[in-house]
């Protein structure tokens, strides 16, 4: 008896602040546990010490007979204070280091939605800020708390039991995988679906299977294009043409204009020579005018068919912006010339004019009561009397 008694003491003095201990839970209160670890009492895990969150009550988070590895935090003859939290924590930041300096992603459970972000339990308090939990702005996180989250460690400060972790690393590093995996697979001279993500003054973004793709505003038609939006609209599904691909900046050239048909194809059959046609004045250069005569078509007026006199230069007749009126005069859809003049025009309108006048005048002898061959006749017959 006076033997095991010694025992109980020894093993009793053995005890000391910051002892790792194993014990069993032997009673449950609303803000403590009992737990047998070998002492002359049991021991005392403070409701403060069961986690690194706050738990309402002991009964949540343990039962009679759960065996628990504890700390013991403080020792006297009759008490003896032990912690849970403690032993995690230890583990916990070791474990964390690892995996902040592997990368390795963590599953863990959402425990609460607090002011500015999430709270996890990693054996120690875990802090996502809002910014950090998806790619996208979350306006309510009410739904989150339960969740699991795939997380990564972004800042771990164990002085000052700091720990900020991000699910989104985790999301934007799939999406660079994603991209890249994607990248590997297009090929210049494809044509793929995809869907135009946003708008800008030179041209259109659009998503090719996760990767977005630059369509220049010079590649969105054959026409030519004032502004995007006269021509796509964010959210339109579009055909694209990959014009180049760089996978080392990951950009990726791409072509709406070239899955389209050609505007001079469209044209075919469309005009013939002689045809009178209206278009607009494109450019002016030294040797005539170019026409538009339809989106992406144009045709020349050669210098020497501007006008039916002599002119140094088509600007002294034409002003580009202009709407005009020409005449074909040949249609080579193969070569995408048409051959225009406005001459032709000018001369018929002359032709027509003097005619006119003729018919005038012939009118004006017949109003008059007689002709020119009847005064020839009067005096014919004055002279055989």
């Amino acid at each position: 008896m006076v033997e095991e008694m010694n025992n109980e003491v020894t093993e009793m003095k053995s005890f000391s602040v910051g002892d790792v201990v194993t014990g069993k839970v032997t009673k449950v209160e609303d803000k403590q546990a009992f737990v047998d670890v070998g002492f002359k009492v049991d021991g005392i895990v403070p409701i403060s010490e069961l986690s690194s969150l706050h738990v309402e009550k002991v009964s949540d988070v343990l039962s009679v007979d759960d065996e628990l590895e504890l700390k013991v935090l403080k020792l006297e003859d009759d008490e003896l204070i032990l912690s849970k939290r403690a032993v995690q924590a230890e583990k916990a930041w070791d474990e964390l280091q690892q995996a902040y300096e592997s990368g390795q992603i963590l599953e863990v459970e959402v425990a609460d939605v607090v002011k500015g972000g999430l709270v996890v339990d990693v054996g120690v308090r875990g802090f996502i800020p809002a910014s950090l939990v998806e790619r996208h702005f979350v306006e309510d996180f009410s739904d989150y708390k339960g969740r699991t989250l795939r997380l990564k460690v972004a800042e771990i400060d164990k002085e000052n039991n700091k720990l900020i972790l991000s699910q989104r690393a985790v999301l934007d590093e799939e999406v660079e995988q994603k991209k890249r995996n994607v990248l590997q697979t297009l090929k210049a001279g494809d044509v793929v679906e995809g869907k135009v993500q946003r708008l800008t003054d030179f041209g259109a973004f659009v998503d090719v299977g996760g990767v977005d793709g630059l369509v220049h505003i010079s590649q969105l038609a054959h026409h030519r294009v004032e502004k995007p939006s006269d021509v796509v609209n964010e959210g339109d599904v579009v055909k694209v043409k990959i014009l180049s691909v760089d996978e080392d900046s990951e950009r990726v050239s791409l072509s709406i204009k070239d899955t389209l048909p050609g505007p001079w194809e469209s044209y075919s059959g469309k005009v013939a020579a002689g045809d009178v046609v209206e278009g607009v004045v494109r450019r002016l250069v030294s040797f005539g005018a170019f026409i538009e005569l339809a989106p992406g078509v144009e045709g020349l007026v050669h210098i020497s068919q501007i006008a039916n006199r002599h002119i140094g230069t088509p600007s002294e007749v034409l002003t580009e912006g202009e709407k005009v009126e020409v005449k074909v005069l040949d249609v080579n859809i193969e070569e995408k010339r048409i051959s225009l003049s406005i001459r032709d025009l000018l001369e018929e309108e002359e032709s027509g004019d003097a005619d006119y006048q003729a018919y005038e005048a012939s009118k004006e002898e017949e109003s008059a009561g007689f002709s020119l061959g009847d005064m020839i006749g009067d005096q014919l017959k004055k002279y055989k009397n």
